[in-house]
């Protein structure tokens, strides 16, 4: 029984270890897919690269909000998400992919579909570039390089005094205990 268990699960491991071998050799050649098709402005997007031989890549292109940061690797491609900006007339733009930093790797087409003009539709909210957002009130503090600015005068005397206290009253406490232990 033991040797059955042994013998089904060396196959199954053998099994997905040669699987994505297999859909590898079905990847086809080098392009790049946009799912959906024809996205209206301001929807988000599916990128999907063929043909990077590294694991990470960039979609660069005037019809994305910001560029897209593309992961993978293997059979499937590098794959990644962004969104069309909302100020885009409808029409035909380019796509480029940086594939793990050499630029010019990989080049392709979006197409940009007229908005829907049912009343019920709308295109969602979309900033037109990137946001540097984040950080909320502490924005402005991280801006500053802590170890330019470090503490002040006021803050190094009042470590000072605290120390001192604290150095003071670990005698006094030892001074006790001594004593405490000499009745």
């Amino acid at each position: 029984m033991r040797s059955m268990r042994l013998t089904l699960c060396t196959g199954a491991v053998v099994a997905a270890a040669f699987t994505p071998a297999a859909y590898a050799a079905d990847a086809g050649p080098a392009g790049i897919t946009v799912t959906p098709a024809a996205p209206g402005p301001g929807t988000d997007i599916q990128v999907r690269a063929m043909g990077c031989a590294g694991r990470t890549g960039t979609a660069v292109s005037d019809a994305f909000v910001s560029d897209a940061r593309l992961t993978g690797g293997g059979g499937g491609g590098l794959v990644g998400e962004t969104r069309v900006r909302t100020s885009l007339h409808p029409g035909t733009y380019d796509i480029e992919v940086d594939c793990d930093g050499r630029s010019g790797r990989i080049k392709g087409t979006v197409t940009v579909a007229a908005p829907d003009s049912s009343p019920s539709v709308s295109a969602p909210a979309s900033p037109l570039a990137p946001v540097h957002a984040g950080g909320g009130g502490t924005a402005r503090l991280a801006a500053v390089d802590a170890r330019a600015a470090g503490p002040g005068t006021r803050q190094a005397v009042v470590g000072l005094v605290l120390a001192s206290v604290a150095a003071v009253a670990v005698a006094v406490r030892s001074a006790r205990r001594g004593q405490d232990g000499r009745d």
